[in-house]
């Protein structure tokens, strides 16, 4: 988004009533925790089923390596395995960040109506 127009959302934002801003906060940190949750779902899920596959860890993979008698089928699972990696650790810095602004006015009856 361009700055200009951010600028004016901001501007709109700005002049709307203190509490209806803190609703529009509150409600969009709720939904977004949902998303960032359900993501991190799918990802330790897919961290879970390359550990099983393969029977052992992302750290210990690393630690020793990929086998030489590895395939392009593991090649390939090794770099998505640690994609999802990655994607579990920003998720999980996103949420705790999120978390943050929610324990100033979010009530855990507001985060059930929007599925967290």
């Amino acid at each position: 988004m361009s700055t200009d127009i951010m600028a004016k959302i901001e501007e709109v934002f700005s002049s709307l009533p203190q509490k209806e801003r803190e609703i529009i906060i509150r409600h969009g940190v709720a939904l977004r925790l949902s998303d960032l949750r359900k993501r991190l779902f799918l990802a330790e899920s897919k961290m879970r089923h390359f550990e099983k596959k393969y029977k052992n860890t992302l750290n210990q993979l690393d630690l020793v390596g990929l086998p030489d008698e590895a395939g392009y089928e593991m090649h390939e699972d090794y770099i998505m395995w640690h994609h999802w990696d990655a994607v579990v650790h920003k998720v999980k810095q996103d949420i705790d960040s999120l978390e943050k602004i929610a324990q100033h006015g979010l009530h855990q009856g507001e985060l059930a109506d929007v599925g967290c």
